[in-house]
């Protein structure tokens, strides 16, 4: 049994980024505490635990020296109130998610109603919204979300895309509230990264020569759940944290099986993963 990698998939380089910085904080000797998983993968929150670098969910649960903040973002407002708490902050947050915090900004002081595109119980989108005024904006991700909102109502409105999202998957929705609204304009702030695996994956589920497809990243991970979402509409996809997830009969009759990774995997655990697969081809050929 062969495997074939997307064209490109795994660590983003904004994930890459954050667990460089951790990863060398912890190294240093420093202690402290992470808000939240640094990414959505728990191969890599286990591996932070090991250097000493726990998870937590409130800041009010800190008690080391610094709070490092996650690549997915935290409000402006939990700046100041670690701060208030005497810590120190180390933040990873992801340079594409700055930028939409900087431009939904600068968009609200233009006078633009805001829209995210996206899960509102996702950090992210969290982080763009806490702090904001209710009235100001609104969180969609569907047809039946735009439809019950009057978009008349507002003289201008600023679209924006929750980064693990690809914009092209939601067009239906964004064309929608163009339809019905006075001047909607999009933000210019795609993460390229999300739609080059997003790219790669339909690619991949696409090659008649993949007879099925290992999906591997975190369970919490949105961006990893998309590409697993891309891949199982076309073929037999299989959505695994790591090699020992597998499943040797899943493969049954299987030549070629590809292989993609969400944004928060890291190349070690993608490496696992290969090698199993391609032990399992190994084992069938002994058995013949």
């Amino acid at each position: 049994m062969k495997v074939k990698r997307a064209e490109k998939y795994g660590f983003c380089s904004g994930v890459r980024i954050a667990d460089m910085k951790v990863k060398r904080f912890a190294a240093a000797g420093n202690t402290g505490a992470i808000l939240g998983q640094v990414v959505h993968n728990e191969r890599v929150v286990q591996e932070m635990e090991d250097l000493g670098v726990r998870t937590v969910e409130v800041l009010e649960a800190v008690s080391e020296p610094t709070i490092v903040f996650s690549a997915h973002g935290v409000p402006p407002s939990y700046h100041e109130q670690a701060s208030a708490l005497g810590l120190k902050i180390l933040d990873t947050t992801c340079k594409f998610v700055y930028d939409i915090h900087w431009e939904s900004k600068r968009a609200l002081q233009a006078g633009h109603h805001l829209v995210f595109i996206g899960d509102p119980q996702h950090r992210e989108v969290i982080g763009y919204t806490n702090d904001l005024d209710p009235a100001s904006y609104h969180i969609v991700s569907t047809l039946h979300d735009v439809d019950a909102v009057d978009w008349s109502q507002f003289e201008r409105v600023m679209v924006f895309y929750q980064t693990t999202l690809n914009a092209e998957d939601y067009e239906t929705v964004v064309k929608a509230i163009e339809a019905r609204g006075h001047d909607v304009r999009r933000g210019d702030t795609i993460c390229y990264a999300t739609k080059e695996n997003q790219d790669a994956a339909r690619a991949l589920a696409m090659d008649a020569s993949v007879g099925a497809i290992v999906v591997v990243g975190g369970k919490k991970s949105a961006n990893t759940k998309h590409l697993w979402d891309i891949c199982k509409d076309a073929k037999p996809s299989f959505l695994v944290q790591g090699a020992d997830d597998l499943h040797a009969e899943w493969f049954h009759g299987v030549d070629t099986v590809g292989l993609t990774a969400g944004a928060s995997t890291p190349d070690y655990v993608i490496d696992e993963v290969e090698e199993k697969l391609i032990s399992f081809g190994e084992r069938g050929q002994a058995a013949e």
